[in-house]
């Protein structure tokens, strides 16, 4: 279904009633999402969490979200650093929207994004953003010999071949690996990655840009 007819329930908090009366204004004005209590946020697809600041004790609120309700975040926030970005990041805020420049029309496009699995930032955080990603596997993943997807070269190998539609004996002949390693490959993605079985494996390959 469409995300612009489907219907996306929201959770609304600020630091005032006033803030939060207006941000949930703005939104149920919008086609297609329905606005519900702070209280009954589990049941919603997105929470929409403002701001003025990140400090330390929101940044640990959000992660308590995160942690409890695992729910995409979209941050309405007067100023942000590129420092904080990161740390907003890891409590899934998904999107990030100034507060003085935010209208009903972003704040929707955001909820909207945010619900299918995207996101939305200002350019000059997501360039920081990918600055960071660029930092971490150079500095990290590389000497790992992994890459953002949590996945080593010869992972991605064998996955590539199982979405060829190949067997393990087919995969261990191609690459000169027994059957055994071939198998031992595969148990150690499905498990640090807590997937499911080869399907599985192989679907999130695919959605990580992988193969």
């Amino acid at each position: 279904m469409d995300t612009e007819t489907r219907q996306i329930t929201v959770a609304v908090h600020a630091p005032d009633p006033i803030t939060t009366a207006g941000l949930a204004s703005q939104l149920g004005t919008q086609q297609g999402i329905d606005i519900r209590d702070w209280e009954r946020r589990a049941e919603t697809d997105v929470l929409v969490f403002a701001a003025e600041c990140l400090t330390p004790e929101i940044v640990l609120w959000l992660r308590r979200l995160a942690a409890e309700d695992g729910k995409p975040v979209v941050l309405v926030v007067s100023q942000i650093s590129e420092a904080e970005l990161v740390p907003a990041i890891e409590c899934r805020v998904v999107a990030v929207l100034p507060r003085s420049a935010t209208t009903g029309e972003r704040l929707a496009h955001a909820v909207r994004a945010a619900a299918t699995g995207g996101g939305v930032l200002p350019p000059s955080l997501l360039g920081e953003l990918l600055k960071h990603v660029e930092r971490l596997q150079r500095e990290v993943l590389d000497p790992m010999g992994v890459n953002t997807a949590g996945l080593t070269t010869r992972e991605i190998d064998v996955l590539r071949l199982m979405a060829e539609g190949k067997d393990t004996v087919e995969i261990a002949g191609e690459l000169s690996y027994s059957e055994r390693s071939v198998k031992h490959i595969i148990q150690g993605i499905t498990g640090r990655l807590k997937l499911k079985n080869r399907p599985h494996a192989v679907a999130y390959a695919v959605r990580a840009g992988v193969i």
